[in-house]
């Protein structure tokens, strides 16, 4: 052995740590010696701070809103279910309803309930327990020789919905109507003439 070959045992000294070189390296900037002045002071927030310019969140036009009382609904299309009975995870002799769907896997969580879609199609006779329903998908669940049972409330807005639909159409009959006599009243005066 020779002075020059003398050496400390591996890890006996540690090397420093090289601050200072650029953000990506995590200690660049102000090298973990934390900062002065505002930034030290806790409740100060400069997070979209523009040097007093008008800031762009502040700037940028604003429209609408977040209705906080709306009703988040699970969608399922009738296409799915039937999906789910072929498969036999479905039990279409009992009554289908969010638990016996979230354990099908058909829907993750039941938020404000299920809403039943009329995409698809279903052959077997169900009984249905959702909170809402389009007027295709009960009449594809009607057609396959089952029922839907609605909340007191859906059905009021059911019922609702059809009788808006039915004044319109009736609106629309009666404006074309009158049309129709004025012709043949003109027909009338022309044959006089």
């Amino acid at each position: 052995m020779r002075l020059n070959e003398i050496r400390d045992n591996a890890g006996a000294r540690k090397a420093r740590k090289r601050v200072g070189r650029g953000e990506g390296s995590g200690t660049g900037e102000t090298a973990g010696r934390g900062v002065k002045g505002q930034k030290s002071r806790s409740g100060v927030s400069l997070i979209g701070f523009e040097g007093g310019q008008m800031p762009i969140y502040r700037r940028t036009p604003k429209r609408g809103f977040t209705n906080i009382f709306a009703k988040k609904y699970e969608i399922v299309n009738i296409g799915r279910l039937q999906k789910a009975i072929d498969d036999k995870r479905l039990d279409a002799k009992g009554t289908i309803n969010a638990e016996t769907m979230t354990a099908a896997g058909l829907i993750c969580n039941n938020r404000d309930g299920v809403r039943l879609l009329g995409q698809g199609e279903l052959k077997a006779g169900v009984t249905i327990e959702v909170a809402g329903v389009t007027k295709s998908a009960m009449a594809a669940v009607e057609k396959a020789g089952g029922k839907v049972i609605l909340p007191e409330a859906s059905k009021v807005e059911l019922e609702a919905q059809e009788k808006s639909a039915k004044s319109k159409t009736k609106k629309a009959t009666a404006a074309s109507a009158p049309k129709k006599e004025k012709a043949g009243d003109a027909e009338a005066e022309e044959a006089e003439e």
